[in-house]
């Protein structure tokens, strides 16, 4: 993955009724309800196709980040039925980074495959860019014990500095971010929370202001994403993948953050 910027299977038995009729015989039926599979969490693996490394970010309302390791990253929210794992995503290239294999910078498909909760995912990539090229891709993705370190807004409150750009970032104990880029001009406004502090996975919204260069264009987008934080590495990585679009452009970035 470019380092360029900045995841309980039950059964519910039903109960059996028997009704008793004036004839005296007994009637009964019953029915069985299988819990649908969670793909909650961090997951990790290869993709067999491009033979690049893939990570996946899912929080609690299905939201998923699907990021190649060249700053590729499929987006949508997941629907499971049992073990089935369907999700229509968008897909967007790295703002300065790798365009899709035509140079487009956006396009349509679907992840297709099967999850075992807590354990793996395994998918195939159908995907069309804005160009007309078609793009496959079969995901083998494992559970990542990281996901179970849980979230929260005083775990994820410190500094950060971007590695490759130096720029600085800051997460206050409300959630609230803020950052400003020296080389680019950036200033970023935003908000990091947490809907399920059971797994290490963060929403991110932000906005993009006074960018010049190759980054004007992000100037006024709202970005929407997802966040874990990394407590196993020092200094403590925080990684964001986020999306947004406007006036028919579209684009991704993905951060890799060290804690100051």
């Amino acid at each position: 993955m470019r380092r360029s910027h900045i995841t309980v299977l039950g059964l519910v038995g039903a109960t059996l009724i028997l009704i008793g009729c004036n004839s005296g015989s007994d009637s009964s039926t019953s029915a069985t309800t299988t819990t649908n599979a969670s793909a909650t969490g961090v997951w990790s693996g290869t993709d067999s196709v491009s033979n690049l490394a893939v990570t996946a970010f899912i929080n609690s309302a299905g939201l998923a980040e699907f990021i190649r390791a060249d700053g590729l990253q499929f987006v949508g929210t997941v629907q499971i039925s049992g073990s089935t794992l369907d999700v229509a995503v968008d897909g967007y290239s790295n703002l300065g980074g790798t365009a899709f294999s035509d140079g487009s910078t956006y396009g349509v498909g679907t992840v297709t495959g099967t999850v075992v909760s807590g354990s793996t995912l395994t998918a195939t990539l159908s995907f069309t860019t804005s160009g007309g090229t078609a793009i496959t891709g079969n995901w083998t993705l494992s559970f990542d014990a990281l996901s179970n370190s849980g979230s929260s807004l005083a775990a994820i409150s410190a500094s950060y500095t971007d590695g490759t750009t130096g720029a600085t970032v800051a997460i206050d104990g409300t959630g609230d971010i803020s950052s400003q880029d020296a080389n680019t001009g950036c200033v970023l406004t935003g908000t990091v929370s947490t809907t399920d502090t059971s797994y290490d996975v963060y929403q991110v919204v932000y906005k993009y202001e006074q960018c010049t260069g190759t980054y004007a264009v992000l100037n006024g987008l709202q970005m929407t994403g997802l966040a874990v934080l990394n407590t196993t590495v020092s200094p403590t990585q925080l990684d964001i993948a986020v999306t947004g679009g406007a006036a028919g452009a579209s684009y991704g970035v993905v951060s890799y953050l060290n804690a100051s």
